[in-house]
């Protein structure tokens, strides 16, 4: 029988939707890692790839690999992340699984092996919702995970990290061993799709593009320290108001955004005491910055610690920066952003491209594998809530475009 690409995208949309029918609840996906629900998703899963005929394992970080024998042992691996953040959306992650099952079944139903082996991998804990560590199972399998920043870290029930982890048959000691495990499989290739989770494609009326590479991220936090004060009767120019260094920074920070075309953002605030009648002695804020030019990104981190300095004299307070995490922009294998682009091209008549600033496993992959990856546009660009979605015409160009993608690399 000839596989069908339209066949196979609608396939892949029946099965999100069965997956958010079996793991969601009227505020959205709760498939997080290291909880039941998450693993009856895998269960649900498990089951629908025995039926093709295809081998399961997991490894010693709990990633589920899911094998179709090829006719050269050279293979390929297509992944993504069944888990979900609390109350988030029936695409992010499990759309590069499904659509990766989609790709084993397509085999099934040409009735050949393919020319590579060909593995779908559900990494184990991507969006890091319960311990804080994302992409863990990704980075456990690049070798880059640190996993005695994980023990003794406990969720806000109190459960330590290795107490969950051990109950689905994880060792904390013996995760680095899923890189040996990894390097074994002889894998030449690592595709992704994911939703953008963001306006641009949206914006541009663009259904899919192709993604060269993910932003790096320099991520802070900044305590500004000046003096409580009695809110009636100490006079505003008489103030050593933390609070106000802070906001005034916060301001700055989306300046040196727009200037360097980037995204800069102050997602948390603490004030100290935190008294509606007593002026801020101290406030903590954090500043997460991204983009994918590694020389930016440095002008960036300069230029905002210098503007806290001024800001902080002028308001006559200290300031002191804490890192909370690094990472260089990661940027994609050339030939697999030109075989993506083709892709694209051939579902929509343009090969768009793009970078991500999300990170994604696909980053940890691109340290030791060649790597690409794709993205669908999301409505409203909205994700990590019930209200993600992309209509289904839309989902159907993406995954056509993808399983082209798969079928490229495959047998190229």
């Amino acid at each position: 029988m000839e596989y069908s690409l339209n066949e196979g995208a609608m396939r892949v949309i029946q099965d999100l939707k069965e997956l958010a029918a079996l793991s969601s609840n009227e505020h959205g996906a709760q498939r997080v890692a290291w909880t039941a629900l998450w693993q009856t998703s895998r269960d649900w899963y498990r089951q629908k790839a025995e039926a093709l005929g295809a081998e399961i394992s997991m490894d010693s970080a709990g990633n589920i690999w899911t094998k179709i024998e090829g006719e050269s042992t050279e293979a390929i691996v297509i992944g993504s992340h069944l888990d979900s953040v609390p109350n988030g959306g029936w695409l992010d992650g499990a759309l590069g699984v499904l659509v990766g099952l989609e790709a084993l079944r397509r085999y099934t139903i040409d009735g050949k092996k393919p020319k590579k082996t060909i593995y779908v991998v559900d990494w184990a804990d991507e969006e890091g919702a319960r311990y804080g560590y994302s992409c863990l199972g990704s980075s456990a399998a690049s070798g880059s995970l640190n996993v005695n920043e994980l023990i003794g870290r406990v969720d806000l029930s109190g459960i330590a990290f290795e107490k969950a982890v051990t109950e689905f048959q994880v060792t904390p000691e013996k995760m680095l061993q899923a890189q040996q495990e990894f390097l074994i499989k002889n894998i030449q290739s690592y595709l992704e799709l994911h939703i953008e989770q963001g306006p641009i494609l949206e914006k541009e009326q663009k259904d899919v593009a192709c993604v060269f590479g993910a932003a790096g991220v320099e991520r802070h936090y900044i305590d500004f320290s000046g003096q409580a004060a009695h809110a009636g009767s100490f006079p505003v120019p008489m103030r050593r108001d933390a609070f106000l260094a802070a906001a005034e920074a916060a301001l700055a920070f989306r300046k040196i955004a727009l200037k360097y075309n980037a995204v800069c953002t102050v997602g948390q605030v603490q004030v100290q005491p935190d008294v509606v009648t007593i002026v801020p002695g101290k406030c903590t804020i954090s500043l997460d910055m991204r983009t994918i030019d590694i020389k930016d990104l440095q002008k960036m981190y300069e230029e905002a610690q210098a503007t806290t300095e001024k800001i902080a004299s002028t308001n006559g307070v200290s300031v002191e920066w804490r890192k909370v995490y690094s990472v260089a922009p990661q940027l994609f294998d050339n030939q697999l952003i030109r075989l993506c682009e083709q892709a694209v091209e051939e579902e929509t008549g343009e090969a768009t491209k793009m970078y991500s600033g999300p990170l994604h496993d696909a980053v940890e992959m691109a340290k030791v594998v060649p790597t690409v990856m794709m993205f669908i546009m999301s409505e409203g660009g909205l994700s990590h809530t019930k209200e993600e979605h992309t209509p289904e015409p839309k989902l159907q160009v993406g995954i056509r475009a993808f399983l082209r993608l798969i079928h490229y690399v495959v047998e190229h």
